[in-house]
C-alpha cells in the first residue's frame, strides 16, 4: 500500500499558491483494508474514503471506461493492481496529473511540470474527448491561471462540441463551472476559450451573439459588445466583487445581441430585451434565484443608473422602490457595483470617476431617513376605518421620500448674514 498526494494540490504547491484541499490516491490495497485502518467510505461511484483524523479524501487508484454519452457515462474499475500512472492517465490535463510520494518526490509521467512552467494547458491522451465537462474545466483553468490552451487540446475540445457531447451536460453542472469561472482572476479568458472551440455558441448562445455587434463609439471606445461584456466581468473581478455582480455583468447587455442590424450601432430599449433574455437563460441553466433576480435588476435598470445625474427625484424614488433598496440595502450596494463595472469596462474608463453611484447612495440615505412607521401610525389615527389606508400610507411615504430626495438634490440656499 502506497499513498500519493495528487491533482490540484500538487499543481498549486509547485505554483506557490495557497492550497485549500489535499487529495490522495492509494495504490495496492482494497476497500476492506481501508476500512480496517479506520478510513470511512464516502464514495458513491468509486472507492473514496475520509482519513480518520484529518478527514481528507483518499481514493483508491482506478481506471475509467466510457460506456455512454455525457460526463457520467463511465464505468469505474478499482483494484490493488491499478498503478499510479494508470490512475493519473485518466485525468484531464498534464498539470493535474502529477503526484507527490511520501518522501516528497514529484511523480510526473506526462510532462506536467514543463507545461506548468510554460503556462500551457495540455490534455494527456485521446480519452480527453470522452468527458464534455473537460471543455468547461479547461476554459476555467485558462481564466484562473492565464495559461494558453495547446492547439491540439483546443482541437479536441472543438471535436467534443462538434460531436454534440456538450448537449449531454446537465444544466446544474454547466452553471457550476460557469459560476466558478466567473470567480477566477481573469474570467473573460474562460469565455474566449469557450468561444474559440465553439462551445460558447452551444452553452451560452445569447452571450456568443454579442460578439461582432457594434455600439456607439462615443460612449463605447471598444465598439464590440462582446468585448465590452468581457471587460466588464474582468473589471468586476479586479475589484473582487461577488458572483452576483460578475454574472450580472455577463448578462446585462444580452438585448443588444438581438437588435436588428439596420438599427446598429444604436440599441434603443435594449434593457427590456436584456431582461427577457436573462430570465429565459436563467431558467434554462437553473441559475439560483437570488443570482437570477439580481441579474434581472441590473439588466433592467443599469441604463437609468448611468443617467443618475440627470434623473428627477420622482424617477430616483421609483428606482429605489423597484430595486427594493429599502428592504435589501446590501443588494442595492452591489447593484451599484454592477452598474459601475459596466461603466468602467471600457478602454480608458477604469480610472474614471463614476459620480452616479455616489449620487444614488446619498439619495437613498435621504429617502431612507423618512420614518415610514410614524407616517403609518399617524394616518392610522386619522383614518382608522378607511379600507384604502394601506394605499394611502404607501402614497404618503412615497411623497415624503420624493421630497427628501428633492431636498438632497436641490438644497435650499443658506440665508446671507
Amino acid at each position: 500500500m502506497k499513498v500519493y498526494q495528487v491533482g490540484g494540490s500538487v499543481r498549486d504547491e509547485l505554483l506557490g499558491l495557497p492550497i485549500k484541499d489535499h487529495d490522495y490516491v492509494v495504490v495496492g490495497t482494497t476497500p476492506e483494508k481501508m476500512v480496517q485502518l479506520g478510513y470511512r467510505p464516502v464514495g458513491k461511484d468509486f472507492p473514496v474514503f475520509l482519513h480518520p483524523e484529518t478527514q481528507e479524501q483518499y481514493a483508491l487508484a482506478r481506471t475509467e471506461r466510457k460506456i455512454s454519452r455525457g460526463y457520467k457515462g463511465f464505468e469505474v474499475y478499482a483494484a490493488p493492481d491499478i498503478t499510479l500512472q494508470e490512475d493519473l492517465a485518466r485525468r484531464d490535463l498534464t498539470i493535474n496529473a502529477m503526484a507527490k510520494d511520501e518522501a516528497g518526490n514529484i511523480v510526473d509521467p506526462f510532462g506536467g511540470v514543463a507545461d506548468l512552467q510554460a503556462g500551457i494547458l495540455r490534455h494527456i491522451g485521446p480519452a480527453f474527448v470522452e468527458d464534455p465537462v473537460r471543455v468547461l474545466r479547461v476554459a476555467r483553468f485558462a481564466a484562473r491561471f492565464g495559461f494558453q490552451v495547446a492547439p491540439e487540446t483546443l482541437a479536441l475540445m472543438s471535436e467534443i462540441v462538434h460531436n454534440g457531447e456538450t448537449e449531454a451536460l446537465v444544466a446544474e453542472r454547466v452553471w457550476q463551472e460557469i459560476a466558478r469561472g466567473l470567480m477566477e482572476r481573469h474570467p473573460s479568458r474562460m469565455f474566449y476559450v469557450l468561444r474559440e472551440c465553439g462551445a460558447l455558441a452551444r452553452i451560452l448562445p445569447e452571450v456568443n451573439a454579442l460578439f461582432g455587434v457594434p455600439q456607439p463609439a462615443q460612449v463605447h471606445p471598444e465598439i464590440d459588445t462582446g468585448l465590452h461584456v468581457m471587460m466588464v466581468i474582468d473589471y468586476a473581478a479586479s475589484q473582487d466583487y461577488p458572483l452576483e455582480v460578475r454574472f450580472a455583468g455577463l448578462m446585462h447587455d444580452l438585448g443588444k445581441g438581438i437588435t436588428p442590424p439596420d438599427e446598429w450601432p444604436r440599441h434603443t430599449d435594449h434593457e427590456a430585451r436584456s431582461a427577457a433574455l436573462v430570465a429565459a437563460l436563467c431558467e434554462r441553466m437553473r441559475v439560483p434565484k437570488d443570482v437570477r433576480d439580481f441579474a434581472l435588476l441590473v439588466a433592467r435598470y443599469h441604463g437609468d443608473v448611468h443617467h443618475a445625474l440627470e434623473l428627477c427625484p420622482v424617477t430616483i424614488a421609483d428606482m429605489l422602490q423597484a430595486t427594493d433598496a429599502y428592504r435589501k440595502q446590501e443588494r442595492f450596494k452591489i447593484f451599484l457595483q454592477a452598474c459601475a463595472s459596466d461603466f468602467h469596462g471600457r478602454p480608458g474608463y477604469a480610472e474614471k470617476s463614476y459620480p452616479q453611484s455616489e449620487r444614488l447612495k446619498q439619495a437613498f440615505l435621504a429617502a431612507h431617513s423618512v420614518d415610514a412607521g410614524a407616517i403609518a401610525m399617524q394616518l392610522g389615527r386619522e383614518h382608522p376605518d378607511d379600507r384604502a389606508l394601506p394605499r394611502l400610507i404607501n402614497q404618503r411615504v412615497r411623497e415624503a421620500r420624493i421630497e427628501r430626495i428633492r431636498s438632497f438634490l436641490h438644497p435650499a440656499p443658506h440665508p446671507a448674514h
